[in-house]
């Protein structure tokens, strides 16, 4: 399969610049059937490379060229396959393949069809090539590219004045985490001589500590940009201005999570800075907990389930910290599917309500909309982490790894989040599926929608529902564990002691009881319209928590008065003082002076021949008067 893995990334590629030269004159919504296509091309393959992976423990490696050869620099253009890659794989081109399915119904009135279709091909391409790469170099430039791509399809509706600043802001706070990230490549090549991962990991014991955590937390700041982590966050949320199909790919399934991806890639020398980690996990605990609270406050249902995307990353992130690092893909890996879902079952109600995602105006659905009901439901359950559903398997071992391997208060973090998440969720599920209808019956009539968006939330369900019983039993020794084994383990390092199955069933215990909790106390605050679980009551009684809450921890506050308006005002001071006054009264002085000295020499010109013979007469008078004033030889 060595010799066929060029395919996986080159059919999207292929597809995207085809509807990008040919869609709008020739293909016309063909672009949508020849994109789907593709990727499910690149789906078999992944498919056939993963089957391959299973029987064994060697890695599969494609070279294609020696893209910069410098001196003792080089950086070769591979493409690698491992266990942990092989995973990666699976997961973009699953979750790829039924969002473009999907995205043919959803876009399908769209006018610019053959552009969306250029672009997200490209994506996926650029994401593959991301998880191919064998080299630091490699996966930067893709790196860069997936944030391309995020631009160019959050500003997809660019006429509309808040896509296109969602997509610079997108553009923008991320660009600020790759800074760190590729200073951190510039330091491993300084220590390692190499940027290839087979050069570098195995020799960190021959760079110090200091150094090793240096290289670890400026990585880890990439991946607080691309995996929104605190403080970076604030892009994802305003990202939901993009295509919904694109906040399901995107957002949600596959490109947040290059940063976990590339911190689990880089496991050795996260391994080796114990001070990294514990960054890692301070930062993605405090995530976890910050996005979850936002949830509840959201009214916008695309919203609410991108603050679960920026709670469930902090989850992967904390995780790598603790050191569990096979729940950690365990997780990503069913979040990809239950958040896919979600995000696609949001789209399916937007599609249903003619563009609405105001919760507060919605209700009954699911009497109009009963696919899409069931499957949302689904996910949602699986999100907050019920059993026997998805989500609960690889939350807990998140939950019950940072509990074996001494962190009892990050623990406590996640089943506080755990607790906010089924709550938040379930606040979606009822307030638009739920209850009265709170919309206008006689204009607006939601319907469901048809089955080439609907087939993808079924198939999409099903791995919700059963993904984590078919990869993750029994808990911290099922397939996934074993699978992950030689991504995640050290040549001559003991591996850890395996937790209790006491301990995996007490937390097995108390996050169900967490995750009903808050399910049941959304019945009865938004079903029942119990007095005593009032939300008005409590956002009252609660005022200052509730405001932190709805103003997102003012972060987004935080940023406008530090960074944006002082910004604003430097920028405003460089165009008013230096390019106005100095640049530009410069350049208009230099004219200024032309023209004024060439309309007092213009009257020297006056035609007359007595003025022209007097003005010679003097001239000599002086030049004579000159020499006789300074040239001593004369007297």
């Amino acid at each position: 399969m060595a010799d066929l893995l060029i395919l996986i990334p080159i059919l999207p590629l292929a597809a995207a610049l085809i509807n990008f030269i040919f869609g709008k004159r020739f293909l016309g919504e063909r672009t949508g059937v020849l994109a789907s296509l593709a990727v499910f091309g690149s789906w078999v393959v992944s498919l056939g490379v993963f089957i391959e992976q299973m029987g064994s423990d060697n890695t599969l490696t494609q070279h294609l060229y020696t893209w910069i050869p410098a001196g003792s620099f080089r950086v070769p253009l591979n493409l690698h396959v491992d266990h942990l890659s092989a995973v990666m794989l699976m997961v973009v081109t699953t979750v790829s393949m039924l969002v473009h399915v999907y995205a043919n119904g959803y876009m399908h009135d769209d006018p610019g069809f053959y552009r969306f279709f250029s672009y997200l091909p490209l994506f996926v391409f650029s994401m593959l090539m991301l998880v191919l790469a064998d080299n630091f170099v490699v996966l930067f430039v893709f790196w860069e590219a997936v944030g391309l791509c995020s631009y160019l399809l959050v500003g997809y509706y660019f006429r509309r004045k808040s896509a296109s600043d969602a997509a610079k802001k997108a553009f923008i706070v991320n660009r600020v985490g790759d800074v760190g990230f590729a200073l951190g490549i510039f330091l491993i090549f300084v220590k390692f001589g190499s940027i290839v991962f087979a050069d570098v990991f195995p020799h960190v014991d021959a760079v110090s500590g200091r150094t090793l955590t240096i290289i670890a937390l400026l990585l880890f700041a990439g991946a607080c940009g691309k995996s929104a982590q605190l403080p970076l966050f604030v892009w994802l949320p305003d990202a939901m201005e993009g295509p919904t199909p694109v906040s399901a790919l995107i957002h949600a399934a596959t490109m947040v999570t290059a940063g976990i991806y590339m911190v689990a890639r880089s496991f050795a020398i996260f391994h080796a800075s114990h001070d990294a980690r514990i960054v890692v996990m301070i930062v993605g605990a405090t995530t976890a907990f910050v996005a979850a609270t936002i949830g509840i406050t959201q009214y916008d249902i695309k919203r609410v389930v991108a603050y679960s995307t920026v709670s469930q990353l902090g989850y992967m992130a904390f995780a790598l910290g603790v050191g569990a690092w096979t729940p950690a893909i365990f997780h990503l890996a069913t979040h990809a599917f239950f958040k896919g879902l979600l995000f696609l079952g949001c789209g399916s109600v937007i599609h249903g309500m003619h563009e609405e995602q105001d919760m507060r105006r919605m209700g009954g659905l699911r009497k109009y909309m009963p696919i899409t009901y069931a499957t949302f439901v689904i996910g949602a359950l699986a999100n907050a982490g019920v059993i026997p559903f998805a989500g609960f398997w690889s939350k807990d071992e998140i939950i019950v790894g940072s509990w074996h391997n001494g962190y009892p208060l990050v623990a406590i973090v996640g089943l506080l989040a755990a607790f906010f998440t089924s709550l938040y969720m379930f606040r979606v599920v009822f307030l638009t599926f739920h209850g009265q209808e709170r919309f206008d019956t006689a204009t607006l009539h939601p319907h469901e929608s048809p089955r080439v968006m609907t087939i993808p939330l079924m198939l999409l369900a099903v791995g919700a529902a059963g993904l984590g019983l078919v990869i993750g039993l029994p808990p911290d020794s099922g397939w996934i564990h074993d699978f992950l084994q030689p991504a995640f383990s050290i040549p001559g390092e003991a591996a850890e002691s395996a937790v209790s199955n006491t301990t995996t069933a007490i937390f097995g215990l108390i996050s169900t009881v967490v995750a009903l909790s808050g399910i049941w106390i959304a019945y009865q605050a938004y079903v029942k319209k119990s007095e005593m679980f009032s939300p008005e009551a409590w956002a009252a009684q609660l005022k200052p928590a509730y405001q932190l809450a709805f103003h997102k921890w003012y972060v987004d506050d935080i940023y406008e008065a530090l960074i944006v308006h002082p910004a604003y005002l430097f920028s405003r001071f460089l165009w008013q003082i230096v390019d106005v006054r100095i640049i530009d009264g410069a350049v208009n002085g230099v004219a200024t002076t032309v023209g004024f000295s060439a309309s007092r020499l213009r009257r020297v010109q006056t035609g007359f021949v007595a003025n022209y013979a007097l003005a010679i007469a003097l001239g000599a008078v002086i030049i004579i008067g000159a020499f006789f004033a300074f040239d001593s030889t004369l007297f």
